[in-house]
């Protein structure tokens, strides 16, 4: 993926990181946490995250605030020249479109959905409409889930949670809570939450599409990214996470879809680069 020399502050970046964390429990990320990440990853609903945070001890725990602007590390510009692109793609795709803020943080960080820690993976948080990174979690997703190291990879992530700013805007996240709280069983309400994840990585596909087209090729994908993509999707499919986790694959309790759905989405959002074939709610 091409993305040097790439235009840099149009992904809304604020900074948090050096700035400390507050309370998090343990220091590090170990295999109760990474089970908590196998389930969680890409899509936290903020009660889930503020109760995990809880869990964890670091609830109430307060962070001053950022500097807005644009960071100047290799992996913080990543963060700013992809988010730019991938607002210049939704604003092409979809009117009224407001970019979302995105902080990148380390350990964990106040957010408007409760207090966020790194162990959650990235989230999406609708009721400030931000994007939260901790960007330590790319390497426990390489070494720790099989997940690709590619930089298209890493966009996958980031353009993964912008979909979710996209179903905010849109009303389909608010539609999908009410669905889930009017459900009679808990697997029920998990087809919800299956559905809006797998739409964010149609978008996420989508964006991958015209990424090249919204920056005049200042970021472009190269051959091989989608099957780098497709590596990760695979990595953190439902069944996948539950098999690597020693458990029984439990169809019932997926919470953002197996690895074939979540690969057979991406795949068509980017074979289409059309936002309208990503009703996963009328598929599913």
């Amino acid at each position: 993926m091409r993305w040097q020399g790439g235009r840099t502050g149009g992904g809304g970046v604020e900074d948090r990181r050096g700035l400390g964390g507050g309370a998090v429990a343990g220091g590090g990320i170990g295999v109760g946490v990474l089970a908590i990440i196998g389930y969680l990853v890409f899509g936290i609903d903020p009660a889930t995250t503020t109760q995990l945070a809880s869990q964890f001890g670091g609830v109430g725990a307060e962070q001053q605030q950022g500097q807005l602007g644009t960071p100047e590390d290799q992996a913080g510009r990543f963060v700013d020249v992809v988010g730019g692109n991938i607002n210049d793609v939704w604003a092409q795709k979809l009117n009224g479109y407001e970019p979302p803020k995105v902080v990148i943080y380390e350990q964990g960080t106040s957010t408007g959905c409760g207090f966020g820690q790194s162990a959650m993976g990235p989230f999406y948080c609708p009721t400030d409409k931000t994007v939260y990174l901790d960007l330590g979690f790319w390497q426990e997703m390489e070494t720790q889930l099989g997940a690709s190291g590619a930089d298209f990879a890493r966009a996958y992530v980031i353009a993964h949670e912008f979909g979710h700013h996209v179903q905010t805007l849109t009303g389909t996240s608010e539609q999908a809570r009410q669905a889930r709280q009017q459900s009679r069983s808990e697997a029920e309400a998990n087809q919800y939450s299956v559905a809006l994840e797998l739409q964010a990585d149609c978008y996420a596909g989508v964006w991958a599409k015209n990424a090249s087209a919204a920056s005049s090729g200042q970021v472009a994908l190269e051959p091989g990214d989608i099957e780098e993509g497709m590596k990760t999707a695979q990595a953190i499919g439902d069944d996948t996470l539950q098999r690597r986790g020693g458990g029984r694959v439990s169809p019932e309790s997926f919470t953002h879809g197996s690895s074939a759905q979540r690969v057979e989405w991406l795949q068509r959002g980017y074979q289409s680069g059309d936002p309208a074939v990503c009703d996963t709610f009328s598929a599913s």
